[in-house]
């Protein structure tokens, strides 16, 4: 009988099924506590970059824990690369390692491990751990040109051979890296999650039998695909196309990078072409295939099954993706590509773009898309530093029916947390000045985006200081009359004085002693809708919170406040938008 999609559903129990559904779930959020709670380095255990995931023996995503939706498909194409690269050399004890940009995509900092799991010697899934290092190696505070120059490249090998430890790949990573404690206690964290994960789907496997659960995943999968096919049809078949761009590659400063993207829809199904994206770049914001891939992926699953859970690849059965190799998001070797997951933010974004005017109600206006990257580097008694200022957070594009979200991290590491100021100034010689949202710094609208922020650092010794801030000359753009948003910004004091001569938000190596300061700006959220139907007490009450300032509620939203008590003058209000409207046709 043929494996189809019907004879599947009359063999899965249905309550077994929903078992296994909340079982691996579970799973990995037992993975991600345990990684969590053993990680040396604060961007695992505090700003959370990682991903853990359960998959199929064949390498297809079964569940990955809620963390950074661009590590979607990495996670699969590793391990269906390791698959292909040992072919049957997979054994019980295996443990899986590789950082190869290549194929996860991303940068080398991100390291992947990966668990064959197996019942009775018959190869069942795979328990993943995708984590970022704090230092991989390689040349830091400049722009590279080629993956060579950016660390440690890591193939695919055994980190454990049929459960004993491979002595040589440990020491060749200890000798690379600069403070190799932190990475071997990370490396030692990432096992523990891989192991985890091996053990806890083996239990659910023995109480439920090996046939019972897998057929239940596929019947898990089948229900994702039917439901993301059944939303596809609800978007009106069509061609849709949209395009932005981006600052810079970090080496060629000022010129600008094209982003366009073509989506079809017909029936059930949808493609997504980034054939016109741009070419790969000479600067190290390139990314690999399968964060081609993840782009699209990322940007279908809002679209058409936001809240469908686990994770799995039935979401993505109806959707075709074409990106050529040689793109800024599909590039190939040798490119750079330390700061991968810049542009596909933005990519993910302009998807939502094109689709607006079939889909209004289901998508956002455009965000800050980045994430607000700074370093002090340097060293204090002896001691490397290595601080990131990461992570600060911005605004996020309003919706039909809500405003846009504040100070929140931005659509490439979804699950990640801002690091508190304090741990900065404990862990460092840094002195955290301001961490503020920025008055008027979403777009206006009826439904007004989300405010960016503001993080002032100040060293307490002589550093260098490097940002690859982006997005500071596109604005994170309005929908249907919305205004933009402020953009990404960095702002330098040095001897009392500021610097106005930056390249966009981008500084390189520029030494930072007591008494300077660097200033990093998370830009806003698009507004969305006409900011003269905002409700004038939601005007009143963002003013009141110190999200407008008075003036723009008067001269953007149309609404006059009494400076001293911010009660709404209603016929001045009237006259005020009226002139507004006039002033706009």
């Amino acid at each position: 009988m043929p494996d189809t999609l019907a004879t599947r559903n009359r063999r899965a129990d249905p309550v077994i099924t929903e078992i296994v559904r909340a079982g691996v779930l579970a799973v990995t959020g037992e993975m991600k506590t345990n990684l969590m709670r053993t990680a040396y380095n604060l961007i695992i255990y505090e700003a959370l970059d990682f991903t853990c995931g359960l998959f199929t023996a064949d390498g297809r995503t079964v569940s990955i824990g809620l963390g950074l939706p661009m590590f979607i498909r990495g996670m699969g194409e590793t391990i269906k690369a390791k698959l292909k690269h040992f072919k049957n050399d997979i054994q019980p004890g295996d443990i899986l390692i590789t950082n190869d940009a290549y194929i996860t995509g991303s940068h080398l900092n991100h390291v992947t491990l990966s668990v064959p799991i197996f019942h009775k010697e018959r190869l069942v899934g795979f328990s993943c751990c995708m984590a970022h290092w704090l230092d991989i190696g390689g040349v830091l505070a400049s722009v590279t040109t080629d993956i060579y120059s950016e660390g440690l490249q890591i193939p695919i090998c055994k980190l454990y051979r049929g459960g004993e430890v491979n002595q040589d790949v440990i020491d060749l990573i200890r000798i690379n890296v600069r403070v190799p404690e932190r990475a071997m206690g990370d490396l030692r964290a990432q096992v523990t999650a891989v192991k985890t994960g091996e053990k806890r789907f083996q239990e659910l496997v023995e109480r439920y039998g090996a046939d019972e659960v897998l057929a239940s995943i596929d019947e898990i999968m089948d229900r994702s695909e039917v439901s993301a096919r059944a939303r596809t049809e609800t978007i009106p078949d069509g061609v849709y196309e949209a395009e932005s761009f981006m600052d810079d590659d970090g080496y060629e400063l000022g010129k600008r990078v094209p982003i366009k993207v073509k989506i079809t829809v017909k029936g059930d199904e949808a493609t997504i072409d980034l054939s016109d994206v741009s070419p790969q770049v000479r600067g190290f914001y390139n990314s690999g295939y399968s964060t081609a891939i993840a782009c699209a992926q990322v940007a279908y699953k809002c679209l058409t099954s936001p809240t469908d859970y686990p994770i799995n690849d039935g979401s993505f059965r109806s959707l075709t993706v074409i990106a050529p190799p040689g793109r800024v998001v599909s590039a190939v070797k040798p490119a750079a590509m330390r700061r991968w997951m810049t542009f596909p933010m933005t990519i993910v974004d302009t998807i939502f773009k094109a689709v607006a005017p079939a889909i209004p109600d289901r998508v956002a206006a455009g965000h800050h898309a980045d994430l607000i990257i700074a370093q002090f580097i340097g060293f204090s008694n002896n001691q490397f530093i290595f601080a990131g200022l990461s992570h600060a957070g911005g605004g996020w594009g309003a919706k039909k029916t809500e405003d846009g979200v504040s100070a929140t991290i931005a659509m490439n590491d979804g699950d990640t947390h801002n690091s508190p100021i304090e741990l900065l100034e404990v862990k460092y010689p840094l002195f955290a000045e301001r961490y503020e949202l920025v008055p008027d710094s979403g777009g206006a609208g009826k439904f007004r985006g989300g405010l960016g922020v503001d993080r002032e650092v100040q060293p307490l010794i002589e550093l260098k200081f490097t940002s690859h801030i982006e997005r500071s000359q596109c604005k994170p753009w309005g929908l249907f009359g919305g205004g933009d948003a402020m953009a990404n910004a960095l702002f330098i004091r040095k001897d009392g004085k500021s610097l106005g001569d930056l390249p966009n938000a981008k500084a390189f190596t520029l030494s930072l002693k007591l008494g300077d300061s660097a200033t990093i700006r998370g830009g806003g959220g698009g507004g969305y809708g006409d900011p003269t139907e905002r409700e004038p007490e939601k005007v009143r009450e963002d003013v009141y919170q110190g999200y407008v300032t008075l003036g723009a509620a008067r001269d953007t939203y149309g609404v006059v406040l009494d400076a001293e008590t911010l009660t709404i003058d209603a016929a001045a209000t009237q006259k005020r938008r009226a002139e507004i409207r006039v002033s706009a046709k």
